[in-house]
């Protein structure tokens, strides 16, 4: 997991993804989602031009669980 920050307010991991045009941050975006349905883990994800903001973590604890932490590492292997 590089560069991930934790939001110890709302108990969330979150990190901003840069990426050169809108469809290569739609490109990750799908990935990530369908990443998500395979592990059954789904993130908040806000989208914009050049980047992908990810925020993650476990809403029936309403906290971090170490399936975030999991997701987080994953997500880092996307190819972007």
């Amino acid at each position: 997991m590089s560069n991930w920050s934790i939001n110890d307010e709302k108990e969330m991991l979150f990190k901003k993804f840069i990426f050169k045009t809108f469809k290569a941050a739609l490109n990750f975006t799908n990935s990530v989602g369908d990443l998500a349905e395979k592990e059954g883990h789904h993130p908040d994800v806000s989208l914009g031009w050049g980047y992908c903001l990810i925020m993650i973590h476990t809403h029936a604890i309403k906290g971090l669980s170490i399936n975030d932490f999991v997701l987080a590492s994953k997500i880092d292997l996307i190819n972007l």
